[in-house]
């Protein structure tokens, strides 16, 4: 779902999905414009359920109050999963970094690969952190580290 930071976005965001200006937004309007706006193919029983999670009067469509609800509820749900993303990202880049230094070495690399039954050459090892190098230190920070992941 699009995130709409104010009040005037949420507004023209409402109004870009009433498709046909009736002031509410049904299951089939929400459903069309999250696959244009978007390219989500939302299931039209997802999209009811969707409505129904908001619709505070229960008439099965969503007033511009519902559908903010429904806005910044899809947000809090993308910040958490997005804040779980990069603490499972963290919990692997420890595993592979060396202790303390907070980087993953080409030996650090090709020991967790050993633990993990994938032999590897230390120079195997070097080039693989190569690719993801972007500063060219020669060793992997966090940050490089979650690029690769986010390629792999």
């Amino acid at each position: 779902m699009v995130v709409a930071s104010s009040p005037g976005e949420l507004g023209s965001l409402f109004a870009a999905f009433d498709k046909d200006a009736d002031g509410r937004i049904s299951a089939a309007e929400l459903r069309l414009c999250m696959r244009a706006a978007l390219g989500e193919d939302v299931t039209a029983e997802d999209a009811e359920a969707l409505v129904a999670s908001v619709d505070a009067d229960g008439d099965g469509l969503l007033d511009e109050g519902e559908f903010a609800r429904l806005v910044r509820a899809e947000a809090a749900n993308v910040k958490e999963e997005e804040e779980q993303r990069r603490r499972g990202l963290e919990a692997a880049f420890g595993m592979y970094a060396v202790e303390g230094e907070g980087r993953i070495t080409p030996a650090s690399l090709r020991r967790m690969l050993s633990r993990l039954g994938a032999r590897r050459e230390v120079d195997d090892c070097r080039a693989m952190i190569r690719r993801f190098d972007l500063d060219g230190d020669g060793v992997l920070s966090f940050d490089e580290f979650e690029i690769m992941m986010m390629n792999a």
